[in-house]
């Protein structure tokens, strides 16, 4: 199995719901986030790839559009904007334009990560 990955990176804020007023998490606040699409193939194309990394474009421009500097929970629409919940978002995203996405992962900080891969 052939894998390949590449990652794209913003800045934005969001406020997490449902956590006690005493967390962190609870009040505004930002991360520098890291992206990474992983896609994943039996065999190679005739160019020999899994996919050009050029055709991953409309995510990036996705994330600099609608993502960066903005605030999250209005981006998505809901106070639960984990690095879980936006993986899975990413994914359903990218998945429904390249079939040969099998995960993504984000990093809300260099030392943590949340995948989703069905």
């Amino acid at each position: 199995m052939f894998r390949i990955t590449k990652q794209f990176a913003f800045s934005a804020s969001h406020v997490l719901g449902g956590l006690s007023q005493d967390h962190p998490c609870a009040r505004l606040h930002g991360h520098n986030y890291i992206v990474e699409i992983e896609l994943q193939a039996a065999t190679l194309d005739s160019r020999g790839f899994v996919r050009d990394y050029r055709e991953l474009t409309p995510l990036k421009r996705l994330i600099d559009d609608e993502f960066d500097h903005r605030h999250l929970n209005d981006v998505l629409g809901h106070d639960h904007v984990t690095a879980e919940n936006m993986a899975q978002f990413f994914y359903d995203w990218a998945k429904g334009r390249w079939p040969e996405v099998s995960a993504v992962r984000v990093s809300e900080t260099p030392k943590t990560w949340a995948e989703y891969r069905p």
